[in-house]
């Protein structure tokens, strides 16, 4: 396939979202997705950037994502996170999932980080089979923990 990846432009945010909701959809969580359009075009290309985006297209479309932030770790420094590696359905084992974590892996390269972290589904066996094939190390042992919006007010209000 003669697909391209490139850094994001502001204006792909609209082809973005769409491939946000079908992640969404495809993880039983359809209506989880609360960031619109104006939020991605803020957060990602405002004054103040709070994540850096891959698009991977196709003919003009955007067909698959890779987006980022940066972190820090106590233990190894800065690191960024791959918060999301997207292909659209139609778009699946062409190469392109390899494609945009090859080009996350430079950035991070490029940026110095000591580490790049995700998350992946555990009953998404194929992803868990494509990182561990790239030489990802899943940790099995760990639980990722959050506190929601609710669940901040919570805990504040409990102190």
């Amino acid at each position: 396939m003669n697909y391209k990846i490139r850094p994001a432009q502001e204006g792909d945010c609209a082809q973005i979202l769409a491939l946000i909701q079908e992640l969404a959809i495809f993880e039983k969580e359809g209506d989880a997705v609360e960031v619109t359009v104006e939020d991605l075009k803020r957060d990602g290309f405002g004054n103040e950037k709070l994540f850096h985006c891959f698009v991977g297209e196709l003919d003009g479309a955007v067909v698959g994502i890779a987006l980022t932030f940066p972190r820090y770790s106590t233990w190894k420094g800065p690191i960024i996170h791959l918060e999301d590696l997207i292909v659209a359905e139609k778009m699946r084992g062409s190469g392109l999932g390899t494609a945009l974590l090859n080009e996350v892996v430079k950035y991070g390269k490029e940026l110095g980080v000591k580490r790049i972290n995700w998350e992946v589904i555990d009953w998404n066996t194929p992803a868990v089979k494509f990182y561990e094939k790239k030489g990802a190390r899943v940790l099995r042992d760990w639980d990722v923990v959050q506190l929601d919006e609710a669940g901040m007010e919570n805990y504040l209000n409990n102190i």
